[in-house]
């Protein structure tokens, strides 16, 4: 097996969907079936933990992408999660895919689970971090909270995921720390940021899926990792328990003292048992 470069070192490249160019990065071994990150909101291609992409990458072909109107990807971004699948869906197409496993945290996780609801042949297995099912509690409140926990990180010159994503104990305030400088590895040919616009309509698809009416997951039959922090203030950790009990072929983890990115904070943890549910 040819494994590529780190995710730091990893090249951007684009594809063409419809007229509009879509931005990705790839590495990993180049055989088996790849794993492909829906990214969560306000996220661009640098957003992604390094050590869990190089991580899942050792075993896995890994690619990660800007979803249309995102970083440097083309188009107006949608304002329904709906069309948001509809677009991974092409993407994933136009890179010749006709089975793939999806690896969704977060806006990314309701992604990931239309597309496994619309296309379900599409999908082998399913990893849903930090996310929930339409109509999942506090979801309708993502707005609320992003907002006043951006407004109190530029209050106090941190990063907004440090309140968005851990807690505030000893271990939390560390692990974001820790989180927020890998972001910055990446020196050279960065992405993006996301424009306001398109940060809005996101925020506007993740109000009309909290509100939606709960969606039939019996349905999804794929085998599903659930993982989340035990501390989930964003999209409230009892989405992970509902989500768990409602797929009839899940597992769920949750993380201890941990917020939002508890794959990121237990990212060692998170990677191993990733790797091993993708390789059972």
């Amino acid at each position: 097996m040819t494994v590529l470069d780190t995710y730091q070192d990893a090249p951007t490249k684009t594809v063409d969907i419809g007229g509009a160019k879509f931005a990705y990065r790839e590495l990993g071994p180049e055989t088996g079936t790849p794993v492909i990150f829906l990214n969560h909101l306000a996220a661009v291609l640098d957003n992604w933990d390094p050590p869990v992409v190089d991580g899942i990458a050792a075993r896995h072909h890994v690619i990660t992408f800007d979803n249309r109107g995102v970083g440097a990807s083309q188009g107006k971004t949608p304002r329904t999660v709906t069309a948001m699948a509809r677009d991974a869906i092409a993407f994933i197409r136009a890179l010749g895919y006709h089975q793939v496993d999806l690896l969704g945290f977060s806006l990314g996780g309701f992604v990931a689970q239309v597309i496994a609801e619309q296309e379900p042949r599409l999908v082998r297995k399913l990893i849903l971090a930090g996310t929930g099912p339409a109509g999942g509690e506090g979801i309708d409140k993502v707005t609320a909270i992003t907002l006043l926990d951006t407004l109190k990180a530029t209050l106090t010159f941190k990063d907004p995921k440090e309140y968005l994503f851990f807690t505030r104990t000893p271990n939390g305030k560390v692990a974001a720390r820790q989180f927020v400088n890998r972001l910055k590895e990446r020196a050279e040919n960065r992405d993006t940021a996301i424009s306001v616009t398109a940060f809005r309509n996101q925020l506007k698809a993740i109000h009309t899926w909290g509100g939606q009416n709960p969606s039939d997951l019996s349905l999804i039959h794929h085998p599903v990792l659930v993982a989340n922090g035990d501390q989930d203030r964003m999209v409230p950790s009892s989405n992970s328990t509902d989500l768990a009990g409602r797929l009839p072929n899940a597992h769920l983890t949750l993380y201890p003292d941990a917020g939002h990115g508890g794959i990121f904070q237990y990212h060692d943890k998170f990677v191993d048992e990733a790797v091993n549910f993708l390789d059972s």
